[in-house]
């Protein structure tokens, strides 16, 4: 499915965007993500895997044929909830120089309009906790925070 709301184009990521996605996700720092070309063949491989995934989608947000932003959904299905589906947002990034013009807005939208398409029961993502601007950006769009994160680094 694809979404072209006034000059944004939302659609699956393919390979050849891969260099402008590792820009995106390296500009914002952390993760220990790069534009290093010995770490390409990282992400080629990360790119796959995804891919190759029925319940994982990569998107990128285009204006005038140029990447502006990306997201990633995964649709997870447990037990709680009576056996209800779960859209998972992550990696939501917009170029720093295309904030504030509607297109995370955009890609946000268009992530619960797939929930929505495909059965799941909420939409839930994640934000680093010193981000307080995306807090808020997400809290306009209706998300409330209702539970505590942890993470463990195994490397």
């Amino acid at each position: 499915m694809m979404i072209d709301l006034p000059d944004i184009l939302i659609r699956e990521a393919c390979k050849e965007d891969l260099p402008a996605l590792v820009a995106l996700i390296a500009a914002l720092g952390g993760h220990g993500d790069t534009t290093d070309p010995e770490a390409f063949s990282d992400y080629a491989r990360a790119f796959a895997v995804i891919e190759a995934s029925p319940n994982q989608t990569l998107y990128v947000a285009e204006r005038r044929g140029e990447v502006v932003g990306t997201f990633q959904t995964m649709l997870t299905t447990s037990l709680t909830g009576r056996g209800a589906s779960a859209m998972i947002i992550e990696a939501v990034q917009t170029r720093a120089d295309m904030r504030g013009q509607g297109i995370g807005n955009a890609m946000i939208e268009f992530a619960i309009t797939e929930a929505k398409g495909r059965g799941a029961r909420l939409v839930q993502l994640t934000s680093n906790a010193i981000r307080k601007d995306a807090h808020r950006f997400y809290e306009r769009l209706g998300f409330k925070a209702s539970h505590l994160g942890f993470k463990m680094a195994l490397k």
